[in-house]
């Protein structure tokens, strides 16, 4: 098999089973317990915060696991928008970009339905990028639709100071896309606007210094550095206020109440440990062998489209359009090949619409629904893109011979 939908998940690393092994058998203590077992469950969950906290160049105390990307975003994006709103009532729009993962969308719309607030979308280009000045002119009121300026406690109009939140993703699910997070992070700190951004993608091949990129609350993911699926994190800045979604023992700083899964907080900052090590040679390696894809594919396929950034993109994806074929026939012929990859985000696994991401680029709906994404771990071969392109040239040829 030639797995090309590391975007999706990766395999759990060895190094990641022995570290969190001692944690799922003779070291189960709870962390709250005061007693010796619970005290060394305590330990290795502070090491583990501090190991993260390393990483990511914060305090350990910003940092709070969860139970994957989705939650993480659902807790930077509900949790400062309510305590924002709550410290003052004007503060009802919340800022996104067109393209965001449905865990930050989704939860955007839940802030609308069920609490009233105001979500503006900040387009992007066909190669979907956010333009910082476009950024800027959403979060001042200046676009149609939106609310307009707040007023600071003179009275005073200030350009964004009726926004609650705002957030763009580091790196896109689909198409790979990256976006300049320091330059949009500057440009909300102006404004006096939080920003988040959902850093799931980005985890192992970009730099997560939350200092060097100027945010205030940052996701991450583990299933997708080879700790195992069911664990995140969360970075919010310590003056930033966010008010917590699960409720009970007052753990992870009482912001997010529960039993922590500490062999997984474990293996979480193991796996960011080990993928920042060997990070800036990896992604090299692979962003080399992604545009030599890349250019076989749209040498061999003149009527394939590559979507995303042409090389402002994350290193081990690469996605495209093939007018006149299906997307979902071309996996299949794939699959029958042992070359396993995407139609799309797995998120949106078993959906028939066109990607939303696609259709905020203005790729017409029924090109969007021909995409294809292959996307490459950090030990990808050069003799397994070399076969997949092989094999993809023939799928083309056979799905749309079939007319399928």
């Amino acid at each position: 098999m030639i797995f090309l939908d590391a975007a999706a998940t990766t395999p759990v690393r060895r190094e990641v089973i022995e570290a969190m092994f001692p944690f799922l058998t003779n070291q189960f203590g709870n962390p709250s317990s005061h007693h010796e077992l619970g005290q060394l469950a305590a330990k290795a969950l502070a090491g583990a915060r501090e190991q993260c906290a390393a990483v990511l160049g914060c305090h350990a105390e910003e940092l709070i696991f969860t139970s994957g990307g989705t939650e993480a975003d659902n807790l930077a994006l509900k949790g400062i928008a309510l305590a924002r709103r709550a410290a003052n009532p004007a503060r009802n729009r919340v800022v996104i970009s067109a393209i965001e993962h449905p865990a930050i969308a989704d939860s955007a719309d839940y802030l609308s339905r069920v609490h009233g607030f105001v979500v503006e979308l900040v387009p992007v280009g066909p190669d979907g990028v956010v333009d910082p000045a476009v950024f800027a002119a959403v979060l001042g009121g200046a676009r149609a639709g939106s609310a307009g300026a707040g007023r600071d406690d003179g009275g005073t109009k200030v350009p964004g100071a009726d926004v609650a939140i705002a957030s763009v993703m580091y790196a896109n699910n689909e198409v790979g896309t990256l976006q300049d997070i320091p330059v949009l992070a500057g440009i909300a700190r102006s404004h006096g606007v939080p920003f988040h951004s959902d850093a799931v993608q980005a985890a192992g091949w970009l730099d997560l210094d939350v200092n060097r990129l100027g945010v205030d609350a940052l996701s991450i993911s583990g299933h997708k550095l080879g700790a195992p699926k069911g664990v995140g994190l969360l970075y919010v800045k310590g003056s930033v206020p966010l008010e917590p979604l699960i409720h009970g023992g007052g753990q992870e700083g009482g912001i997010r109440s529960g039993t922590e899964n500490v062999a997984f907080a474990v293996a979480l900052a193991t796996a960011l440990r080990l993928s920042e090590a060997g990070r800036a040679e990896s992604a090299v390696r692979v962003a080399a062998l992604r545009d030599g894809f890349i250019d076989s594919v749209l040498e061999q396929i003149p009527t394939a489209s590559l979507t995303g950034h042409r090389s402002s993109r994350l290193p081990g994806v690469a996605s495209f359009c093939f007018p006149g074929t299906s997307g979902e026939s071309l996996l299949l012929e794939l699959e029958r090949q042992s070359i396993m990859c995407s139609s799309g985000s797995a998120c949106a696994a078993g959906s028939d619409e066109p990607s939303a991401v696609l259709s905020a680029m203005g790729v017409e709906r029924a090109v969007a629904q021909t995409a294809l994404r292959f996307s490459f771990g950090a030990d990808v071969a050069e003799n397994d893109l070399v076969l997949a392109a092989r094999e993809l040239v023939a799928a083309v040829a056979t799905v749309g011979k079939l007319g399928r």
